[in-house]
């Protein structure tokens, strides 16, 4: 006998997480995988900006094996249908939030293709990247881009980055001495970076 795979469409709820800044600049985040919007939200208010800081959390969440609650924001199976779930989620946050003035998405490890794709589905002013290459439904991104790379990332490695640059040949890149991590340096670079937009 022959089996069938149906999909079915859905609710479910997403979470994240707001600090208010006191302008009208959003800066909106997607962690990387395993993490929480509690650590994004962490890792984006040690930028240093005054914007309001979002942290939208993966909506694909399960247990640590010290029963943390965690996230990712997809797996291969059945792509397309969660990457659309994921653009939806994401403009439903924005719009939910109503910028009415500068709106940049970032994203770490595997929340940089998120960042990507939220860039390509949504108007934005401009997209930070941390860790993570640009994804393949993605062809280019038509706003500035900040592309961070740890020397030692063995993840997002010099040749990824390489690549995605062939695609954003425009865009700024801030290579560290470190990991696949944020560091100082990179927030550093990335403040520099936001404060042009303002």
């Amino acid at each position: 006998m022959m089996i069938e795979t149906h999909t079915i469409e859905t609710t479910t709820h997403g979470r994240y997480l707001v600090r208010r800044g006191t302008n009208a600049h959003l800066l909106v985040g997607f962690h990387g995988y395993g993490e929480s919007a509690e650590k994004h939200l962490s890792e984006l208010e040690k930028v240093g900006v005054d914007w309001t800081l979002v942290a939208v959390q993966g909506l694909h969440r399960f247990y640590t094996r010290s029963e943390d609650v965690v996230a990712s924001w997809m797996t291969r199976q059945d792509r397309e249908l969660a990457i659309a779930d994921n653009i939806e989620y994401v403009r439903r946050v924005v719009d939910e939030l109503k910028p009415s003035d500068r709106l940049v998405f970032v994203g770490f490890s595997q929340g940089a293709a998120m960042a990507y794709r939220a860039a390509n589905a949504i108007r934005c002013d401009a997209v930070i990247i941390l860790g993570g290459d640009l994804p393949p439904d993605v062809a280019t991104v038509d706003v500035p881009v900040l592309i961070g790379r740890g020397t030692r990332d063995d993840w997002y490695t010099d040749e990824k980055l390489k690549k995605d640059l062939s695609f954003l040949p425009h865009a700024e890149t801030g290579v560290f001495d470190g990991g696949h991590e944020w560091s100082d340096d990179f927030r550093a670079a990335a403040r520099e970076f936001l404060s042009r937009l303002s």
